[in-house]
């Protein structure tokens, strides 16, 4: 199988990671701080070890703002929620995945907030402008993407963060696409809140993910219980990471998502960026050039992340993907991807777009076959 849809999951992982997770599982896969014995106890030193090296690869000076998440979706929900209450003003953009749009939706559905959508150019880029002209006395809170997961478009985040310093208000960033790929550093971008995911770029499994929380930052538990931290006491611990961090940690997923960090700096990020980066344009040069395919968002390899959407004209998305996965073999993913506002944009909605998101083990005869293969599906009709 031709596996082309990383920007959902990566796929395969390193065998570095699936090394480290059978290890830690087989030897040290006892309940983590709970208790003085020693598995216990080097059960929480690997979590320690895996908050130090995943905050440092993001530019976190102080680790223990360094949350560990289900992922980005929960580090998303815990930032929002957490921060925001009666009355707060948010400016968010049309490019955001349902991650940040529900929750916000929810808490603005039930006039606990207001929420400034703010609008993209065509190519797929948020108007920065129109975020400083919305900031009202109450406002509380910018929260961007840093790259759409639908047409890949890195966001200026440091220059958003900027206009958020300067009005003395949280700035949250979801970079479920970029950490592993994209240079981050929370420090220099200005960044309150970095939301991410450990199963896409950073090459760990599913079910683990993390949130930075600023000094800025003063968040209210979005989940209480045990934590192994105080617990002669009935309240919520105060002290971070615990007081973010209830119940018991996906130690092995945190092992496997750290492994997959220390691939991506043993690689370098250039590196990754740069082969995805490669097969992405390789693609876009193809389909540009040929009428019968529409592509979608800008084409500035310089200003994306390794994802390409396409339609067939003439053909709707969710069949182009059935026909190259039962004839050819080849995964991709079509439809809204959850993002209705970006389809909406893009005058694709309800139906979508064929989302093509090449990924570091993926290589060039990949995509030539998957041009081939498009190629003879879009001949068929066109």
């Amino acid at each position: 199988m031709i596996y082309l849809d990383n920007a959902a999951t990566t796929f395969p992982k390193p065998e570095c990671v699936y090394r480290a997770m059978d290890e830690f599982l087989r030897e040290k896969g006892a309940n983590p701080g709970r208790a003085g014995y020693r598995m216990s106890v080097e059960a929480e030193q690997e979590i320690e070890k895996s908050r130090m090296i995943v905050g440092s690869f993001l530019g976190i000076k102080k680790t223990e703002r360094m949350v560990f998440t289900c992922n980005a979706t929960d580090a998303l929900n815990m930032g929002i929620k957490g921060l925001l209450s009666e009355g707060d003003h948010v400016i968010t953009s049309k490019l955001e995945h349902n991650s940040v749009s529900r929750p916000l939706k929810g808490l603005e559905n039930k006039g606990i907030i207001t929420v400034t959508w703010i609008d993209n150019s065509d190519e797929g880029f948020i108007f920065t402008d129109n975020i400083k002209s919305a900031i009202r006395p109450n406002t509380k809170l910018i929260v961007c993407t840093h790259a759409s997961n639908v047409l890949g478009t890195i966001q200026p985040i440091k220059e958003i963060g900027e206009i958020a310093r300067q009005s003395d208000l949280i700035f949250m960033v979801d970079a479920a696409q970029t950490v592993g790929v994209c240079y981050i550093d929370v420090e220099d971008q200005y960044v309150d809140m970095l939301a991410f995911t450990g199963h896409k770029g950073p090459f760990g499994p599913p079910g683990c993910g993390g949130l930075y929380v600023g000094e800025r930052v003063e968040l209210n538990a979005w989940r209480e219980g045990g934590t192994g931290f105080e617990p002669e006491t009935l309240s919520q611990p105060d002290t971070l990471p615990y007081k973010l961090e209830s119940g018991t940690p996906n130690t092995v997923g945190i092992v496997g998502l750290r492994t997959g960090i220390e691939f991506c700096i043993k690689e370098s990020i250039d590196k990754i960026r740069q082969h995805e980066r490669k097969l992405a344009m390789r693609l876009i040069n193809e389909f540009d050039s040929d009428d019968r395919f529409e592509i979608y968002g800008s084409i500035d390899e310089g200003r994306k992340v390794g994802i390409v959407s396409i339609n067939i004209k003439s053909l709707e998305p969710g069949e182009v993907a059935a026909i190259l996965d039962n004839s050819f073999d080849i995964a991709v993913r079509s439809g809204m991807h959850c993002a209705p506002y970006v389809h909406r944009e893009s005058g694709t909605f309800p139906q979508g777009m064929v989302r093509i998101s090449p990924g570091y083990f993926n290589t060039i005869d990949e995509i030539e076959e998957t041009i081939v293969s498009l190629k003879e599906i879009a001949g068929s009709v066109c």
